[in-house]
């Protein structure tokens, strides 16, 4: 990797405090640039605005989508920022450059119904009672997988049912589970853990069939193998249970700034789009339920 970058990345890990995953979007989007100017023989200390259109135009051709783009661009401007701060140089080309639009889409989510569909997917073994654990605490507290991973046994208050919580740039917050969640997750720490542990030291409240940590991707895993013994058909990740939490929350009346806290938001507008969600939920049951409505 060209030395900057590496660089930049330490200056983001150290310095920022940025988290675990934002460093690897950062990474990999500033791998795919460097590999690009080194394939088109240019040079990213003289690139000029026609350069950074062409980059622009590149990223559309590989069929990214504009969320994706935009990220990219992001990070590149970034780079770009604090090399112009570490005055490496003298202007940033992707200063006034801007991305696609991005499209509005509205998060997927599911029914409840098909939340216990998942649930009944898990079998009695200690892997399963595992992957209970999982759905259970996603779908209750509405966590970020990657925040989901790293919580330590030290970090959780079983009697009054609170997590301590390290999100995006180091920030902790309180979350809340249900008493179903402490059920199955005292099971789990008594019983399943404790066999897939074995004598092992691992912190970590979710670890894998080896007993160490889990992963991101292991969750996914699971899940996906979870949909397949369901009857659900539609595409759904990890991510799906933390809009599923939100929609729930504000369509049984919880204030969004509440929602916005649990979630932890960094402002108002990133949770302001479930409310949409649960606008097109409100009229859908309206439109099915009025005599009116469905009257020619």
């Amino acid at each position: 990797m060209d030395k900057k970058i590496e660089e930049f990345l330490d200056y983001l890990t150290y310095e920022k405090k940025y988290s675990e995953n934002t460093i690897e979007n950062y990474e990999r989007d500033l791998t795919r640039f460097s590999k690009y100017i080194k394939e088109n023989k240019k040079n990213y200390s003289n690139m000029d605005y026609g350069d950074v259109t062409d980059y622009l135009i590149y990223l559309k051709t590989i069929k990214l989508k504009s969320t994706s783009v935009n990220r990219n661009l992001s990070s590149v401007r970034s780079f770009y920022s604090y090399l112009v701060k570490t005055a490496y140089l003298k202007y940033s080309p992707f200063k006034l450059i801007s991305g696609p639009k991005k499209e509005k889409k509205l998060p997927n989510y599911l029914q409840y119904n098909e939340f216990e569909d998942l649930v009944s997917a898990c079998d009695e073994t200690s892997l399963g009672l595992r992957n209970r654990m999982i759905l259970e605490l996603l779908f209750a507290t509405g966590i970020r997988v990657s925040e989901a991973v790293n919580i330590k046994l030290s970090d959780i208050d079983f009697k009054n049912c609170e997590i301590k919580i390290c999100g995006k740039g180091k920030k902790t917050r309180i979350v809340y589970f249900n008493r179903v969640c402490q059920k199955i997750m005292s099971e789990y720490v008594l019983n399943a853990r404790k066999e897939l542990v074995k004598d092992k030291k691992c912190e970590y409240l979710l670890v894998n069939h080896l007993g160490n940590k889990i992963t991101r991707r292991g969750i996914a895993d699971i899940l996906d193998k979870l949909i397949l013994k369901s009857s659900i058909k539609h595409k759904i990740s990890p991510h799906t249970l933390r809009h599923t939490f939100a929609t729930l929350m504000l369509n049984e009346g919880m204030d969004i700034r509440e929602v916005e806290e649990l979630l932890g938001h960094a402002n108002l507008s990133t949770t302001s789009i479930y409310t949409h969600v649960s606008n097109e939920e409100m009229r859908r049951v309206y439109l099915k339920s009025h005599p009116r409505a469905h009257k020619k």
